[in-house]
């Protein structure tokens, strides 16, 4: 067990090696795909390859939300329905329906919530960097 709230099954699609890093992509319910930046060391160690089943980790934290879909340089989009935002004096636990089994929650401020005008049944989009995914076995 973990304390890290978003935690993604998934099966290894492909893996692109580097001298240090390699990037794994992982498919997931909903033909959404996830990317980790991980050593080559890790991936190793894991023994992943092509269609081994995998786990995404992802601090709620590590999670950023839009009302929409972004050209950014980060890899992760995931879009959804928020299903729920539980508000506290700074920040917020916001969670957002993907697809079938794939949930994601991030913890964001006030501010972020009442700018971005997130709502219960409104669209969102979580977006992850892939250097914040934790890959697990």
């Amino acid at each position: 067990m973990i304390s890290a709230r978003n935690q993604i099954r998934g099966t290894v699609a492909e893996i692109h090696e580097g001298a240090v890093n390699g990037i794994v992509k992982l498919d997931v319910a909903g033909q959404n795909r996830i990317s980790a930046t991980i050593s080559m060391e890790s991936i190793r160690a894991l023994g992943l390859e092509a269609g081994k089943e995998a786990t995404a980790v992802i601090k709620a934290t590590s999670v950023m939300m839009a009302n929409s879909e972004l050209k950014i340089s980060a890899r992760n989009q995931l879009s959804g329905i928020v299903s729920s935002i539980e508000e506290g004096a700074v920040n917020a636990i916001v969670k957002l329906d993907v697809a079938e089994g794939i949930g994601i929650t991030s913890t964001i401020s006030m501010e972020a919530v009442k700018d971005l005008g997130l709502a219960v049944g409104q669209k969102a989009t979580a977006i992850i960097k892939a250097t914040s995914v934790m890959i697990a076995c």
